[in-house]
């Protein structure tokens, strides 16, 4: 670099050539870079106090250096300011406020100022390759990229991509994988970062989204759109579970992706070190999505509970294991796939606790209707769960029970009543101790139980109710290590939905002055189409 700033014109140009190749940047940069230097090499000998400029032309390489004079009526600074008149000397159209350039005799390095001049040509070179690298890179975020290993720090393998370096941390690699120095990678650009070091690009072996691109590359269904991968689910360098969808009734999506004796499958499973995969058609059918995602187990019987996402699977006792999968692999990433929480039990299980739920509901019905074990056990088995649905339903409903006649129900329901007033009055109690306000009682929906939470979790007022979101009273799904786990909320086991509890928040907003009416009401574009010609005829 000493010689850039030495050289003759020829040499010059032919070095900003040569470092801009190298370093695959603008050949302006390098000249730039070139100019700044010369600049401070000038300044260092005719004084820092000077604005100086030195220009170096791209087509001969010819250098010159000149001192920036500012025109001003009243010269402050000789250094950096000159008298109006004395710059219309120069040139009779200066103005103040206008620049005259005053040209300097070129100038001999010395070895302090030559090696000040690489320093700063090499810092400049260095910023410019940095800010290209991170702007080639960072648009190719979700991309695989092929490269060398160059070196190995504390786990991390640093590789060399040809136009810049990224690194593919520890915990990025796959179980038991090693690399020496040489070996080629592929991997996956999940981030590139600017950092004070220069731009850091972050590769994966171990993320989900890897496998999908190593399926596209070995099937041309999926490059091509025809089949598409829904989802994705890892445990590195064990096992794995990929959803997809076939868009042509006629393809069918698992056996493209398992190609020709499983040629194309095998491929993706090289590359990731023996990673077994577990190829799964999607369905818009949840019950079916989760039923194919637990594959190879067979299952029995599934409940979904779709406003907690939550499923219950009911598996053979022979199938126990293997649904579950060993260390709770199979279901775990089951769940992951689907982002469904998956409860899996026996068919003795599911028996033994559909009997204890029998036996609890007839105890509940022989203590709060005063009725014999026959009678709760009959209610029970017809499907009442609560004293509310024998207090509410038609009275003919119960009365159709074998057994009964119109007098035993409506002697059951008067019962029933009675419980729960007697019920109603303790809670209200209860709520009147939390301190409660009464007029919450107002809103739709909120009953006497739902009060008794709202005290016990703190929510006394409107302003307490209005200040909710709705995940706090039903609550929320939160991914926590990979797996979605569900989060309490105020009102759990009360039979409030979403929707229910966001019309208690919003009614308490109402109520509370925080919105009005009108703010809840439908904007005047999705009013129906009909009535427009109404309002024309008026």
């Amino acid at each position: 670099m000493v010689e850039a700033v030495s050289a003759n014109r020829l040499e010059l140009l032919q070095i900003a050539d040569a470092v801009a190749r190298e370093k695959s940047i603008d050949k302006s940069v390098v000249i730039t870079a070139m100019e700044d230097a010369i600049q401070r090499a000038a300044r260092s000998r005719y004084g820092s106090e000077n604005e100086i400029r030195a220009e170096i032309n791209p087509q001969t390489g010819e250098i010159s250096l000149a001192r920036l004079l500012e025109v001003a009526e009243v010269v402050e600074n000789e250094a950096t300011q000159i008298g109006l008149d004395e710059a219309r000397r120069r040139n009779p159209a200066a103005q103040a406020g206008d620049y005259i350039a005053e040209p300097l005799p070129p100038i001999d390095f010395g070895r302090i100022a030559a090696q000040n001049a690489k320093q700063v040509i090499v810092q400049k070179v260095r910023d410019a390759e940095r800010e290209r690298q991170y702007e080639e890179y960072k648009d190719r975020i979700s991309e695989i990229v092929h490269g060398v290993v160059k070196r190995i720090e504390y786990g991390n393998v640093i590789v060399d991509l040809g136009r810049g370096e990224a690194v593919v941390k520890r915990d990025e690699c796959l179980p038991r994988e090693s690399f020496r120095p040489g070996d080629r990678i592929r991997a996956y650009i999940y981030d590139v970062r600017r950092e004070q070091r220069g731009p850091q690009i972050f590769l994966s072996r171990t993320h989900p989204e890897f496998m999908a691109k190593l399926f596209a590359q070995e099937v041309p269904e999926i490059y091509d759109g025809i089949i598409e991968i829904i989802s994705v689910a890892r445990d590195p360098g064990s096992r794995a579970k990929i959803a997809v969808l076939s868009k042509d009734s006629s393809i069918d999506p698992v056996g493209a992706c398992v190609g020709m004796r499983g040629s194309r499958v095998q491929a993706v499973v090289g590359e990731l070190q023996g990673e077994k995969i577990d190829i799964i058609q999607w369905s818009p059918d949840a019950a079916t999505f989760i039923v194919n995602g637990l594959a190879p187990a067979e299952v029995a019987k599934v409940v979904l509970d779709e406003d907690a996402e939550r499923i219950e699977v009911v598996v053979p006792d022979e199938q126990l294991s293997l649904a579950i999968g060993r260390r709770g692999q199979n279901v775990r990433l089951a769940s992951q796939l689907t982002g469904w929480v998956i409860d899996i039990l026996t068919e003795e299980e599911e028996s033994n606790r559909r009997q204890a739920e029998f036996l609890q509901r007839s105890e509940l019905f022989q203590e709060a209707l005063d009725v014999d074990e026959m009678i709760a056990q009959l209610l029970a088995s017809e499907g009442f769960s609560s004293i509310d649905e024998v207090a509410y339903v038609e009275v003919g409903e119960i009365a159709d029970i074998d057994g009964f006649d119109e007098d035993t129900a409506q002697e059951l329901q008067s019962r029933a009543l009675e419980h729960l007033e007697r019920r109603n009055a303790e809670l209200d109690t209860r709520r009147k101790e939390l301190g409660v306000a009464d007029e919450l009682s107002d809103i739709q929906g909120v009953t006497m139980a739902v009060l008794v939470a709202f005290g016990e979790n703190d929510i006394k007022t409107m302003e307490d109710l209005a200040g909710c979101a709705t995940d706090d009273l039903t609550g929320w799904m939160e991914r926590v290590d990979g797996e979605a786990v569900r989060q309490d909320g105020i009102l759990d086991g009360l039979d409030v939905g979403a929707e229910d509890a966001e019309a208690m928040i919003m009614a308490a907003r109402v109520k509370a002055g925080w919105i009005s009416e009108a703010d809840l009401a439908p904007e005047a574009d999705e009013e129906p189409a009909e009535e427009t010609p109404a309002a024309d005829a008026e």
